[in-house]
């Protein structure tokens, strides 16, 4: 069949119901709920259609954009009441691959639904929703008041479609973030916000782009040890992003004290919840301070509480998991040489897809060769073969997959260490002096430091350089000024420091790490002069 042939097809198919549909518009107006499930009914159908001809063998482009940005503080699926997402529905008979679905869960930003003012209605009586919640036994409080109500019914009865989707990939990513916030010793109800923050899709972009199932700004990547180059970014690995976020959150409860708090910073950052308070008279309760945050983080925590009642409830209220196609388990090998996705596919009969599936970070499906090694996982079935073949793999085509010259010039920026400095601002330089100097651009020393072109005298920037600045004797000191007392690198407290921006001047030290070499509880004040300890010598 050719493409020309399938299209008049499929369009012959689309028209006829939708002619249908429009016959019954103009008998009598129909509510958003009808008009919604006949055009569901109507993409089943053209889905069924192209199934059934994939099953033949007969190719089809997939010429459907997809649109991967969200919404910081909640999913937002809609952008008016009458458009519904233009993604191919995905029958849930359907065995699909974990790409095929994370390809088309496509979410859109705005909504004209406000779950903060509107009031959602619903058969389920308060007190059952209450008992619910109660019934989870959460180690995080799960408040329940009118704002939360609205995001239950908006999870549970106002995207349903996209929820089962969810779902689906439920069962594949939560036994391992799982695993990682057991490892850091927090709540495992944090693996939610996976959920809220990008609706399980390690390719997710919003529109500020931040990126990654955990969405990940450049800058606080870096500040958690992510590495981002030519050839990789781990804010799209679901796992080493999820140490990452793991930690973020670990070091916010340490500000905070309160979970709350601490899931409405990931969306917001710390200093922002720090203004709330100071804003809400010093109160730390999240429904305090809840009118002084960003507008996107008030949703952030009803989101969080919906999104865990609708995956503990979601049989309650009729919603079947998507069938996801999945590895019983995965094999992990560490490559040290220059691989291609498309030596790894030719040669052991795995798709390039699939192969993405399970190795988001490597984006230009290269995995770069280093002392240290890169990380490859494969699907369990796929390994004995790629352990056989492997040494053939390496050379296979390799002058077809890798052009030397530019792949080696390249390769340097890879695997070149980047150090991360605290630049001074002194009194008459600008963004392209200091970029000059520590050889990188001025548009990185923006995003870094969420900064325009405006510095002041003092103001202290985040800088992230592989190369010494080109003149010692002018620029500032790489690293804050530090003391040795014993065993220890000791730090002299100044005015206005904080124990979380000092620990973002040190790499490799975290909050964490301070707060515990010294003794500290979220409680413990620091004074200007006096000293605290840093790491181990």
């Amino acid at each position: 069949m050719r493409k020309s042939t399938l299209l008049i097809l499929l369009t012959s198919v689309f028209l006829l119901t939708f002619q249908q549909a429009q016959g019954q518009f103009f008998k009598k107006r129909p509510s958003r709920e009808s008009l919604t499930l006949e055009i569901e009914r109507m993409k089943r159908v053209i889905d069924s259609l192209k199934m059934e001809i994939e099953s033949g063998s007969i190719p089809i482009i997939d010429s459907v954009g997809t649109n991967d940005s969200i919404n910081p503080g909640g999913l937002s699926f809609f952008d008016s009441e009458d458009f519904i997402d233009p993604a191919p529905v995905l029958s849930t008979d359907s065995l699909l691959s974990v790409w095929y679905l994370q390809k088309n869960l496509t979410l859109d930003d705005g909504s004209i639904i406000n779950l903060e003012s509107d009031n959602l209605t619903s058969d389920i009586p308060d007190s059952v929703y209450i008992a619910r919640l109660k019934a989870i036994n959460s180690f995080i409080p799960l408040p329940y008041n009118n704002i939360v109500k609205n995001h239950i019914i908006y999870y549970t009865q106002r995207i349903p479609n996209k929820v089962d989707a969810i779902l689906g990939l439920w069962g594949y990513y939560m036994p391992q973030f799982e695993e990682i916030f057991d490892e850091y010793d927090l709540p495992k109800e944090l693996k939610i916000m996976a959920i809220i923050e990008s609706a399980l899709n390690p390719r997710a972009v919003s529109r500020v782009k931040a990126k990654g199932m955990w969405q990940f700004m450049y800058r606080t990547a870096l500040q958690y040890n992510l590495r981002i180059d030519s050839y990789v970014d781990e804010r799209l690995d679901p796992i080493a992003s999820g140490h990452a976020a793991a930690k973020y959150l670990r070091d916010s409860y340490r500000i905070f004290g309160d979970w709350m708090l601490a899931i409405a910073s990931y969306n917001c950052g710390p200093g922002n919840v720090n203004k709330a308070i100071r804003r809400a008279g010093g109160s730390r309760d999240f429904w305090t301070i809840y009118p002084y945050l960003p507008r996107e983080t008030r949703g952030y925590v009803p989101s969080f509480v919906a999104a865990l009642y609708t995956m503990h409830y979601y049989k309650e209220h009729r919603i079947t998991p998507m069938v996801v196609s999945m590895p019983a388990h995965i094999d992990t090998f560490v490559i040290n040489r220059p691989l291609h996705f498309g030596q790894i596919a030719e040669l052991i009969g795995i798709t390039k897809e699939e192969i993405s599936d399970h190795n988001p970070q490597y984006i230009n499906e290269i995995i770069p060769g280093n002392d240290r090694g890169n990380v490859l996982r494969l699907p369990y079935n796929h390994t004995a073969l790629f352990i056989e073949r492997e040494k053939e793999i390496y050379t296979y085509k390799d002058s077809l997959y890798f052009n030397p010259i530019v792949y080696n010039e390249s390769k340097a920026a890879v695997t070149s260490q980047r150090a991360s400095v605290t630049h001074t601002v002194k009194s008459g330089e600008t963004l392209s002096h200091i970029a000059e100097r520590y050889r990188v651009r001025v548009a990185d020393i923006q995003a870094w430091n969420g900064i325009k072109t405006v510095i002041r005298p003092k103001q202290r920037l985040l800088i992230y350089t592989a190369n010494p600045p080109k003149s010692t004797a002018t620029s500032a000191s790489s690293s804050p000024s530090t003391t040795k007392s014993g065993k220890y690198e000791m730090y002299t407290i100044k005015k206005g420091d904080t124990l979380w921006d000092i620990s973002k001047r040190f790499e490799g030290v975290s909050l964490d790490d301070i707060m515990k070499l010294n003794g500290f509880t979220k409680k413990s004040k620091i004074m200007p002069g006096s000293k605290i300890k840093i790491r181990e010598i």
